[in-house]
């Protein structure tokens, strides 16, 4: 039996997260593991490759207070914080982030994402689309990681190519690791849901029989797929092989295993806090680390959810508390990838949902400002050491070069080596969808 376990902590609903995934003989005493990663979905829950790791930051980050700093603007907009020089002559940033100032050359600020929905909502960010303008088509635009899982062979058949690190929170929204959409459950995201996976392995039963048991259940599947209209016996193979492979294999759980990392290492990640804040995400540092692992293990993208930016009160306070985290989990991050020769291959997209208001509120904090935001880009081959775009001197509209969400798209497949303007994948009634909007290219400075 193969179990999966999460941590014993509660999540704001009060549900645990011990999860246990378990596979059994044909489902017999429980949920087998291909039947589970079909319910995750239909319940919303060389030396490198080319892969995508997106840190998506729930609740609307503080542009002006992380990236565009004013100065000059009145005490009511300008806030707390101080910006400093970076290693990049001329391009500064919050005080907070002094690991990312010294890293500057291996980064890229967006100070001017414009078009975003006014919904406290992961999908924008994990599909490039919005989800009020035009209507997406039926089934909903697939994310980035279910694109990729479609148009490329898997790195390896023992690890999932598209991996969602967000555990289930109070708002769930937030916890969308990018969903298949109109591609159906057979390119879902796996789900771990738990930090710590120490139980992966085959007990009580022998390959030989396993063997037998996948041969039956694809007669079985065979039968049942010539009378189902509903496209989620598509992808049923697609779990059992996914299933299978990870039964049979150690790679999985040692990507999730970071005991296995050297201990240099794992201290310049640090840990953070593991518990989910309120009803966003957790503090966990460790899942950039995770992350890493993932796709040095064979995924192609990997998104994880950092912390709760939802800040109408306190937005100083909590922002002393988070971003020098995030300052450590994205520098260690990057610094990783380079090290290892995986910053060719591997981009790293930071960005939360919308901005914040410009004008700070009563409560010593900043409202939802879906007008413009802002967005951290690093490896992938790009032209990092630059900030592109600008606001203007309150920092509530784009100045000059505003990008959309379809525009940095575009440049992540552009570094993965996919042809925007040929690519395309088949909606649900079979017509072929290009991966960006109209009009959205890749970001000529980046790329």
């Amino acid at each position: 039996m193969l179990t999966i376990n999460g941590s014993s902590a509660q999540f704001c609903d009060g549900v645990s997260r011990r999860n246990f995934l378990k596979i059994g003989g044909l489902g017999l005493g429980g949920l087998t593991l291909p039947e589970l990663l079909r319910a995750d979905d239909q319940s919303g829950t060389g030396r490198s490759h080319k892969a995508v790791i997106m840190i998506f930051l729930p609740g609307g980050p503080p542009h002006q207070d992380m990236f565009d700093l004013k100065t000059e603007a009145p005490a009511e907009v300008r806030g707390e914080f101080k910006p400093i020089s970076t290693k990049v002559p001329g391009v500064q940033i919050c005080e907070l982030f002094p690991k990312m100032a010294q890293m500057m050359d291996k980064l890229a600020v967006i100070r001017s994402i414009v078009g975003a929905d006014p919904d406290h909502d992961a999908y924008q960010c994990m599909t490039g689309r919005s989800l009020r303008r035009p209507k997406p088509p039926t089934g909903g635009w697939p994310s980035l990681g279910a694109v990729l899982s479609k148009l490329y062979p898997p790195v390896t058949r023992e690890m999932p190519p598209f991996v969602g690190l967000a555990p289930k929170m109070g708002e769930m929204r937030w916890a969308n690791p990018g969903k298949p959409g109109f591609l159906g459950p057979a390119h879902a995201p796996f789900q771990p849901n738990g930090f710590g996976k120490d139980d992966m392995v085959l007990n009580g039963i022998t390959l030989d029989r396993l063997d037998d048991r996948q041969g039956l259940l694809q007669s079985f599947d065979a039968l049942r797929r010539a009378v189902d209209t509903s496209g989620a016996m598509e992808g049923l193979d697609v779990f059992n092989q996914q299933a299978f492979g990870i039964l049979t294999s150690s790679r999985l759980a040692e990507a999730l295993d970071v005991s296995r990392e050297d201990p240099r290492i794992r201290e310049e990640y640090g840990k953070g806090d593991p518990r989910n804040r309120a009803d966003g995400g957790p503090k966990n540092l460790e899942h950039f680390l995770i992350a890493r692992r993932l796709v040095e293990a064979g995924s192609r993208c990997v998104t994880l959810a950092f912390s709760r930016w939802d800040w109408h009160g306190q937005n100083f306070k909590r922002g002393r508390e988070d971003m020098p985290l995030l300052d450590q989990g994205v520098t260690a991050l990057v610094n990783d990838l380079h090290r290892r020769g995986m910053d060719q291959d591997v981009s790293v997209v930071v960005w939360g949902e919308f901005g914040r208001t410009p004008t700070i509120n009563k409560d010593a904090g900043r409202d939802h400002w879906p007008r413009v935001s802002c967005a951290l880009l690093a490896c992938g081959g790009m032209n990092t050491g630059q900030a592109i775009g600008s606001t203007d001197r309150l920092g509530g509209e784009a100045y000059d070069r505003p990008v959309k969400f379809g525009e940095v798209f575009a440049t992540l497949y552009h570094n993965l080596g996919i042809d925007i303007d040929k690519a395309t994948v088949p909606d649900l009634s079979g017509r072929p969808q290009f991966l960006v909007e109209a009009g959205c290219r890749p970001l000529p400075e980046l790329v």
